[in-house]
């Protein structure tokens, strides 16, 4: 085959152009994003219920929604948590159910359950996550002094969201911290009672004010028209010209016993931009769209809309594309250094400047129709699928060297340029295709991991597949098309003096040191083979880690007050936060009380505030950030406050929505939370010291009003009555709406800011004698500790505590028989066992790999026991990324892991190869003399043949890799740990190619008869 494509050139050269040109095609439509699209398999139903307790939530609400949604599809796990006026129901599905649908099947189900659910509640809001949900940026919108702050929200969001939103590869704009203008009615109570009327009588004006006619129609000849009320209100003056009407029929105007005026909606939230109230927007993109061409359309956006909105300051924060830049920096930097010291490593060992410049070629040729498969897998180019392709780098470059030194090696043997190109290519094809597979038996299993991390891997498996199957597809074809052409005009006696004295310099060292090392075959051997357990042993030395530790300059400050504030005194308090850090950051942003983002899925209350900084350096973060702790435990003690490094994509996609571990126990024998004095008493004896409340088992003050029914029935006031008074004074009554097109203007009666025993005492309701009594007379107070929220899964309402200890799951014996003692029923939860899942997956997944790697490679030696050799210096190569990693106090994480991969798979590459080589050279040998010398001449040759290649391999991934070591910022902070992996593990590997395989091979095969050993 490659002889018959090596004999038509130009065809073979067209072909490749042709898919070079598609290739290129296909990148302009591939979709750029940080991460792959992946449907992260959970949905949340957020409810809303204003005045509502944790309880009343639970009773009324999230459980009949709970019931309801029992029966979906692919549904794995169900948890929901009320608290006060708000309530969250999170459901985890199977992976690989079908979002989509199970998104309309949540919606279905809530749809009809809407009329057993409260009339007052409005509609449940169901979130559905995906990474494309993570804002790429923020656009902070703070208004300049002496601009109306509602006018601003609505040019927010009638305006700047939408010009956003038009904006090619946008999906989405959410926004946090608008103000919403409503209608306030004031009633003055003491001349409604004067004219005998009741603030009744106001709110039925209002209503009749605002009445439409549905769907009325008269006809008039052939004609139908359409009724439409002029009484219809549209403004605060013309509530005021609106008639009251008293019982006994005296009518006055409304603006006589009442103020109406336009006021702002109580504001359940504010976003701060360092110490400037403002809003913030944040902005979504498209799955298919192109990050890193979005990007710059916001940034030229918001440039107008500074020209535009002089009123208004614009300024854009956590760019996201950050991460997404410093992977294709990353990129472009290894093809570049690589490409310069592949060739000057080349030019050194190889003594002319053809062979690099045909690699220079080969190398972006294989990159560019790689992206030919992504087209067809569907795969967008992203940080998870460009570490692939860098991945697969190093084996392209092994490649390319490996069968231009062996053609090169067939022309030194006599034979012509084209039969050199064929022989050479063909000689060593099986063992490149065996190497390839080898390396793709560590990558395609992991795409077998379960959830997300599973999901990565399938677009990181792809990339690597792609490159390696073009790499060979190159190797095979095009690399020795383009040795033809360069080589055509050299004289064969030229090429024995190809190799630089440089490298026969290496060549006698190598000779030297291998005689001394068989000299002494068994000692050498045992040290090998003790080299094995010690330098896996070290593992236990390094420290363990998600994601490398990234040199980040910003944080992000959780805080729960733990108090019963409202937001205006959280308000407060941020800013003397921020004031006592002012001019330590370069930004910050607060997110304070409820938030209003349409896709914030986690659970906010007004008792809650986030802050962000973004400092100069990591020093100055680490001592703000310390000083920030400090002052917030020291004068608020009930605080609870978390300092984290701001969460990148990554940290958003991985980050753990469930505790390490949790004991959950339930009342067997009634459905509420154990009441808090006798669970109290229960914590005390609990067989655990170190251990922290659950969300269940948390406390707030409240207010409990008691009505007293005895004067309620003696003075013939109604329960109802009083309660519709109650919800009046208390929060803002709803009246009615203005509707107009599209813009609604709630009408509200505004209430007393006042102490609420102030209000029960200067409020009346009639009797039926006729007089008016205070509301104080009914009703009693009391100040009480109840639960702040309800917690509940699929089996019903449970309580919690979250253990702390090193071993948690020691004590689950004790715990169990306490609950027991107490007739509770017991379970644990938490990550503590996803993690030990995902252990028990890896280490299958691992053996199902090495059992397809010895599988691979019986099947290209024809024998058993050689595989065992190939995996017998994987370890030799771990021990030395091991060592360097010690050395440097780099911690074991994912980039060091895919680094062990890249160096892995160079040194199966190598060790398969040679040993490739020793078994052509034993049969060369052993039809002339005996097998043993057959054997000891085949173990040298080999060496001297294979040392070429495995050392120009190891120089040029080592140096290409290099100045990432010395480099800074979030892409070289990335890829440090892989650098690390690679550089040790090839130092190490590459001495294990040249001595231990040789070793190794002779040992094994040292007592083996010919005839036996090599069958033809």
């Amino acid at each position: 085959m490659v002889r018959f494509l090596l004999a038509r050139p130009i065809a073979v050269l067209m072909t490749f152009l042709a898919l070079m040109v598609f290739s290129v095609i296909v990148f302009r439509t591939l979709p750029i994003s940080l991460l792959p699209p992946i449907d992260v398999p959970q949905i949340v139903v957020k409810v809303s219920y204003p005045n509502a307790s944790p309880e009343a939530i639970e009773q009324n609400v999230l459980s009949p929604i709970r019931e309801g949604l029992m029966t979906l599809n692919g549904l794995e796990d169900m948890e929901s948590k009320s608290g006060s006026e708000v309530g969250t129901i999170r459901l985890t599905f199977d992976f690989g159910t079908k979002m989509e649908l199970a998104y309309i099947d949540v919606n279905e189900k809530i749809d009809r359950m809407t009329n057993s659910l409260p009339s007052d509640l409005s509609r449940p809001q169901v979130i559905r996550i995906n990474t494309n949900d993570i804002p790429v940026v923020r656009v902070q919108v703070v208004p300049k002094a002496g601009f109306d702050f509602t006018e601003i929200s609505l040019l927010t969001e009638n305006v700047l969201k939408k010009r956003l939103e038009q904006l090619e590869g946008v999906s989405l704009v959410d926004i946090n911290g608008k103000k919403d203008r409503i209608i306030t009615v004031s009633p003055n109570k003491s001349a409604l009672r004067a004219l005998g009327m009741s603030e009744e009588n106001v709110i039925n004006a209002i209503k009749f004010g605002n009445e439409e006619l549905p769907g009325i129609s008269v006809e008039d000849g052939q004609f139908r028209y359409y009724l439409r009320l002029a009484t219809r209100v549209d403004s605060p003056s013309d509530i005021m010209k609106l008639p009251v009407t008293s019982e006994e029929g005296v009518t006055i105007d409304l603006g006589r016993v009442a103020d109406v005026q336009y006021e702002i909606n109580d504001v359940l939230g504010y976003h701060l931009f360092g110490e400037n109230e403002g809003l913030v927007i944040t902005v979504h993109k498209q799955a298919s769209a192109k990050m890193n061409e979005l990007l710059p359309k916001v940034y030229e956006a918001i440039e107008i809309f500074k020209e535009d909105y002089p009123q208004v300051d614009f300024e854009l924060t956590q760019d996201q594309s950050v991460l997404l830049n410093a992977g294709i920096s990353n990129l472009q930097t290894s093809l570049l250094f690589g490409g310069l010291f592949a060739f000057g490593v080349l030019f050194v060992f190889m003594g002319n400047y053809r062979t690099p410049v045909i690699i220079g070629i080969s190398l972006p040729a294989s990159l560019l129709i790689s992206f030919l498969v992504f087209y067809f897998f569907d795969i967008s180019i992203n940080v998870i699928s460009l570490s692939g392709l860098a991945l697969g780098l190093g084996m392209l470059i092994d490649n390319s060297i490996i069968v231009l030194d062996n053609i090169t090696r067939k022309r030194k043997d006599g034979l012509q340029l084209f039969d050199a190109c064929v022989e050479g290519v063909n000689e060593v094809m099986s063992a490149l295709i065996s190497s390839v597979l080898t390396t793709l038996a560590v990558f395609i299993p992991l795409v077998f991991l379960s959830g997300i991390s599973g999901a990565l891997f399938f677009d990181q498996a792809v990339s690597v597949a792609a490159i390696l199957g073009v790499s060979l597809m190159v190797a095979f074809i095009f690399l020795p098309m383009l040795y033809q052409f360069f080589f055509r005009k050299k004289a064969e006696k030229d090429v024995t003096d190809e190799d630089s004295r440089f490298f026969m310099g290496i060549l006698r060292g190598y000779k030297s040191l291998y005689k001394k090392i068989f000299s002494q075959r068994k000692l050498s051997l045992g040290i090998f083979l003790v080299l094995i357990p010690v330098g896996l042993g070290l593992a236990y030395l390094l420290e363990s880690s998600g994601l490398p530790p990234i040199e980040k300059f910003d944080a992000v400050v959780s805080i729960d007050w733990n108090e019963p504030i409202g937001v205006e005194q959280n308000k407060d308090r941020v800013m003397s936060l921020l004031n006592s850090l002012e001019g330590a950051y370069l930004k910050s942003e607060s997110d304070i009380g409820v938030r209003q983002f349409l896709l914030f899925d986690g659970e906010s209350s007004l008792q809650e505030a986030s802050l962000y900084f973004l400092f100069d350096t990591q020093e100055e973060k680490t001592a703000q950030m310390q000083k920030l702790r400090s002052s917030v435990i020291n004068n608020f003690p009930n605080a609870q406050i978390e300092v984290t490094d701001a969460p990148n994509a990554f940290d958003q996609l991985f980050a753990a929505n469930i505790p390490y571990y949790e004991v959950r126990w339930k009342d067997l024998g009634n459905k509420k939370p154990i009441e808090e004095s006798r669970m109290d008493i229960w914590l005390e004896e609990f067989p655990v010291a170190e251990f922290s409340r659950g969300p269940g088992l948390q406390k707030e003050a409240s207010v409990i009003f008691r009505l007293d029914a005895g004067k309620l029935a003696l003075y013939g006031i109604s329960a109802t009555d009083l309660q519709e008074q109650v919800k009046r004074l208390f929060g803002m009554y709803s009246i009615t709406d203005i509707k107009r097109f599209g813009e609604i203007t709630p009408i509200r009666l505004k209430s007393t800011r006042a102490n609420f025993e102030e209000i029960l005492r200067n409020n009346y309701l009639a009797g039926k004698d006729g007089n008016e009594y205070a509301l104080n007379n009914f009703i009693r107070f009391d100040y009480e500790n109840h639960y702040k929220f309800v917690t509940a899964d699929k089996g019903g309402i449970y309580q919690s505590v979250l253990l702390e200890s090193e071993n948690p799951s020691s004590s689950n014996r004790v715990i169990s028989r306490w609950a027991a003692d107490r007739n509770l029923g017991v379970s644990f939860f938490g990550q503590y066992f996803k993690d030990k899942e995902t252990i028990q997956e890896l280490i299958g997944i691992l053996l199902v790999a090495v059992l397809l790697l010895f599988f691979i490679l019986s099947a290209q030696f024809e024998s058993f026991v050689q595989p065992l050799i190939v995996i017998f210096t994987l370890p030799l190569g771990i021990a030395g990324a091991f060592i360097v990693l010690l050395l440097t106090g780099t911690s074991l994480n994912v980039m060091s892991a895919i680094g062990l991969v890249v160096m892995l798979g160079i040194m199966v590459n190598d060790a398969i190869l040679k040993i490739d080589t020793i078994n052509r050279l034993r049969i060369k040998y052993s039809q002339s003399i005996g097998s043993g010398e057959a054997l000891e001449r085949a173990l040298y040759e080999a060496g001297e043949i294979r040392l070429k290649p495995i050392l120009m391999t190891s120089v040029t991934t080592i140096l290409a890799l290099l100045p990432v070591v010395f480099s800074s910022g979030l892409g070289a902070d990335l890829q440090r740990p892989l650098v690390f992996s690679v550089i040790g593990g090839l130092t190490i590997g590459t001495f294990t190619a040249l001595y231990f395989v040789p070793l190794a091979y002779w040992f094994v095969g040292r007592g083996e008869r010919r005839e036996a050993r090599f069958e033809t």
